[in-house]
């Protein structure tokens, strides 16, 4: 049960984003910058540094939110999101990826915790100044999403063909949930 009075089974952001609109949209607005907008960056490398980045946070909600979004994204390889999540640095995600999900995990903990070095290692595998910089808007920004949702205790689903369904819709962009459609 939340912590405070929102619509019931309504999960996570999206019930605060009905509670409090006016705030609502901006967080959607910057998700769909980051995940969806014009990048280099794969959508699904996008969404997956969300979700690593929830994993990391423990923010269940959106951890499987985001990772069945990659999954759609990912299609045939979509065995990438679990590896990533059981072990990133086994996974075969590209090395690049590996260094940008390495600073985003840095972000998770601290941002002063990324080095120069981190940023250099990113360089040299191919990352380009915009790239990491999203990569450190996104891991900010989930890390501030996640403790929005837990702090709260907006309502987490646990069947995961929920998280699916989300996935799902999820891959089409960020539009905020209005009363009708919750």
């Amino acid at each position: 049960m939340a912590h405070i009075k929102v619509e019931e089974n309504i999960p996570g952001i999206r019930s605060l984003v009905l509670f409090r609109p006016e705030t609502g949209k901006s967080l959607y607005d910057l998700a769909q910058v980051l995940l969806r907008g014009p990048s280099s960056l794969p959508e699904a490398e996008r969404e997956l540094i969300a979700a690593y980045v929830s994993y990391r946070n423990d923010c269940m909600f959106c951890m499987k939110s985001h990772a069945a979004a990659a999954r759609c994204l990912y299609g045939a390889e979509e065995k990438l999101v679990d590896e990533v999540l059981n072990d990133m640095q086994q996974s075969n995600v590209s090395n690049k990826m590996k260094a940008l999900l390495h600073i985003a995990g840095k972000v998770q903990i601290l941002g002063k915790e990324v080095r120069l070095e981190d940023i250099i290692a990113a360089r040299s595998l191919g990352a380009d100044d915009k790239e990491i910089h999203d990569t450190v808007l996104i891991a900010a920004s989930f890390s501030m999403f996640n403790r929005y949702v837990d702090g709260l205790a907006s309502f987490t689903p646990t069947d995961a063909t929920v998280y699916e369904e989300m996935g799902k819709r999820m891959v089409n962009g960020y539009l905020p949930p209005s009363s009708e459609q919750s």
